[in-house]
């Protein structure tokens, strides 16, 4: 049986996959290349014939990454990046609600196609039409240009341009795979939520998702115009060029490179608000998406946020010396005693190292979640809260319940190949899958994720705690959350 669809754009061609049907590659918009890098997207050309749609495609051009899904470069081309891949159960007039997932990486990394995120089991046992995209990462997507020439406005936030773009061609094509437009939930993790909440505060993509899922990202994560102005003239210099027009025409390698000594760069010097590809405010986003979501944007938006425990363990702090803690603090908070004494009080066994783990988690994930949060229910945003806290028990204990480890849960994907060195030995949590599987499926399809977690109310900060035992808790770490108040 051929498995063919009927886009806007042309005819493609799937296959069966697991008791699902999976539409790989499909392009849309327009090879970013040439005069189109760093422009925002365009539209696709069509096409007229059959067009393979059983592989996945390459991802955006990246050096290799150091998270649990990005260790090693996934093959790369800038000319056949911009594409998306659907995983659905039938191809029918059934109207299923849609949900449209964005890879993180710190818009370095990633590709759609990571196994993690695999929709096969969203579309098959929760009858939810999955997309997963590629969009334009590092350099390519966040380096601002516009203050040298006009004529490349956007350039700083093109890879969430590609973003909407996306969102668009969801819009416009989904019901032909059984999905429902008008039932869209977008989501994503680290750089992908990220992505998502600064969606949020976009008026440009108003009306392309209902219901939004943040996992280990909020607001905060923006660079502001003069700091993206800065990045941008390291990265003209050191690739040895002058013009916008000079980068359009650099060999993707030496861009590529350029980059990589740009991040290394700013990351030690610390001269940025977060790494220094990406988004930028001052443009096509006016302001930081926490300020946009604290004056009533995306107030409509029902909305599923969460953080993991140990989210920094992943970064190799948990080994961090007692005689190096006080300095690291401090980096991040302007009292880092009061902040070390706080978090030690409250966990009395903890090492330096743990400790670490612990503040830095709160700073860069649980804070800002918290913020949003808040920020939303002053205007009547439906909001509803949860914490990952199963421990891995790989790298003996040293990972904790740390970033990134809660996609295969969400995803039901914990049977997929290397995912069981990230989990170490001993039985598979697979109740503690079946429960998050089970509790997005139903935010998906319903709005809500369980009959037995309320919504978020500041005044109760309910959180649902993804453990070995699950459930709900009130005001969790409330003592260790008094100590970020006025800290920004």
């Amino acid at each position: 049986m051929t498995l063919r669809v009927e886009t806007r754009s042309g005819p493609v061609v799937g296959r069966e996959k697991s008791g699902a049907l999976l539409f790989a590659g499909i392009p849309y918009a327009a090879p970013p290349t040439g005069g189109n890098r760093f422009r925002p997207p365009q539209p696709v050309a069509p096409w007229t014939d059959d067009r393979d749609a059983t592989r996945f495609s390459p991802a955006s051009p990246q050096r290799a990454g150091a998270g649990l899904t990005s260790q090693v470069a996934p093959p790369s081309d800038e000319a056949t990046c911009l594409t998306l891949n659907v995983h659905t159960p039938a191809i029918d007039a059934a109207a299923r609600p849609v949900f449209v997932w964005i890879h993180g990486g710190a818009y370095l990394h990633g590709t759609g196609a990571t196994p993690w995120y695999d929709g096969t089991r969203f579309a098959r046992d929760g009858d939810v039409v999955t997309v997963s995209i590629n969009y334009r990462l590092g350099a390519l997507g966040f380096t601002r240009l516009d203050h040298l020439d006009p004529a490349f406005a956007g350039s700083e936030v093109a890879g969430i341009l590609d973003q909407i773009a996306a969102l668009e061609w969801v819009r416009d094509n989904i019901a032909a795979f059984g999905g429902n437009p008008d039932a869209v939930t977008v989501g994503g993790e680290s750089a992908g939520a990220f992505s998502v909440a600064t969606l949020l505060a976009m008026p440009e993509a108003n009306g392309l998702f209902h219901q939004a899922i943040l996992q280990s990202g909020a607001g905060h994560a923006v660079n502001t115009a003069d700091q993206a102005r800065a990045i941008a003239g390291r990265l003209l210099d050191t690739a040895g060029v002058a013009t916008p027009a000079d980068l359009q025409a650099l060999d993707i390698d030496a861009l590529l490179d350029a980059q990589e000594t740009v991040h290394a760069a700013s990351t030690r010097a610390h001269d940025v608000e977060m790494a220094p590809f990406y988004p930028s405010t001052g443009g096509v986003l006016p302001q930081r998406p926490i300020d946009a979501i604290a004056a009533g944007a995306g107030a409509d938006v029902r909305l599923l946020i969460g953080t993991n425990e140990d989210e920094s363990a992943l970064f190799g702090v948990s080994s961090l010396p007692e005689d190096r803690l006080e300095k690291a603090v401090r980096h991040i908070h302007p009292d880092p005693t009061a902040a070390i004494d706080t978090y030690r009080a409250t966990r009395p066994d903890a090492t330096a190292g743990w400790l670490a783990v612990a503040i830095m988690t709160d700073h860069m994930f649980r804070v800002p979640a918290v913020r949003l949060a808040d920020a939303r229910e002053a205007h009547g945003g439906e909001t509803w809260f949860y914490r990952f806290d199963w421990k891995s028990r790989a790298f003996d204990g040293g990972l904790g319940a740390c970033h990134a480890l809660e996609i295969p849960f969400v995803f039901n994907n914990l049977d997929k190949p290397g995912i069981d060195m990230f989990l170490g030995e001993g039985p598979l949590p697979q109740h503690v899958a079946d429960a998050m599987h089970a509790a997005w499926t139903s935010f998906i399809r319903h709005g809500r994720p369980g009959e037995n977690w309320p919504r978020y109310r500041r005044s109760e900060r309910n959180v649902y705690e993804f453990a070995d035992d699950c459930g709900l808790v009130t005001n969790p770490a409330a003592r260790e959350l008094a100590v970020w108040d006025g800290v920004r």
